[in-house]
């Protein structure tokens, strides 16, 4: 069986591979395949992978051979401008047009994390604006946020239920609409954002993914969107708190994760990565 532990100890190795025959039982045949794929991914240039920890491989096996029959969750977080949201819609996007094409219902939900900030909507109107407010009240740590509720909501997708999911107005109000979306279970439960592997809401998930930038290029998409968004002489301010938060809250859930993805590479390379892991089941 391929080696995955090869980058994660910093080296990798050019050699070329090959495929054998598969071994009779299912799941085996699966788990090989799978190393196959995330071996060669982890090879190439260009790669959307940084690291990968061996378990995650028998765990998938697990889920697409049929040994595990219940739906799976998945947690996906990183730094601000890291990329995490553009991979998460594109993993959407690629399970949505498998599902299509096979006519199966329900089989990718989101959860999104930011819309379980606390509502401060009333702390806005005191400050007369967000921007006052913000001055006062730090948006980049997971205490601004119910996880403990999202946990909750996760849980009962997992075990079949409907909920109600809330939605959080980010256009500056910090109004967060209770009861808002309602939310059916489905084979997958995804979810990304700034602390949503954090200590709260980090057990809500089977597969814990991280994605990774490089300082510079997530410090100019930062800016970048700031400009975007209008926020001015501010911008230096928020992106200051949100690195010394980040340094707190978000890089050590790196530990945590069973993928750790680069957020640096051509947008097809993810989808093209997610097909080749579809087509085990789908050939």
């Amino acid at each position: 069986m391929l080696n995955s532990l090869d980058k994660v100890k910093g080296t990798k190795s050019r050699a070329k591979r090959s495929y054998v025959s598969f071994p009779d039982n299912k799941h085996s045949e699966i788990e090989y395949r799978l190393n196959f794929i995330f071996e060669e991914e982890l090879q190439s240039e260009d790669s959307i992978l940084i690291s990968y920890k061996p378990e995650v491989i028998t765990k998938l096996a697990k889920y697409l051979s049929g040994n595990i029959t219940r739906p799976a969750s998945i947690g996906i977080a990183g730094e601000t401008a890291s990329g995490k949201s553009t991979i998460t819609y594109d993993i959407i996007d690629t399970i949505d047009a498998f599902s299509k094409e096979n006519n199966i219902e329900n089989l990718i939900t989101r959860v999104n994390t930011d819309d379980y900030y606390y509502d401060r909507s009333e702390m806005v109107k005191k400050a007369g604006s967000f921007a006052n407010f913000a001055k006062h009240y730090d948006l980049d740590v997971p205490q601004a946020l119910e996880l403990e509720l999202m946990n909750k909501h996760i849980k009962e997708l997992l075990n079949g239920k409907s909920v109600y999911l809330p939605k959080y107005d980010m256009s500056g109000t910090a109004i967060r609409y209770d009861n808002y979306t309602l939310a059916h279970p489905s084979k997958i439960i995804i979810s990304e954002g700034l602390f949503t592997l954090t200590e709260k809401i980090k057990d809500a998930f089977d597969f814990k993914i991280y994605v990774d930038v490089r300082h510079n290029v997530q410090k100019e998409r930062f800016y970048i969107r700031a400009s975007e968004r209008d926020l001015g002489s501010s911008a230096d301010t928020i992106y200051e708190n949100a690195s010394q938060k980040a340094e707190i809250y978000i890089r050590p859930c790196k530990e945590h994760a069973d993928i750790v993805l680069s957020g640096e590479s051509a947008r097809i390379r993810y989808k093209n990565f997610l097909n080749k892991i579809i087509a085990i089941v789908n050939p």
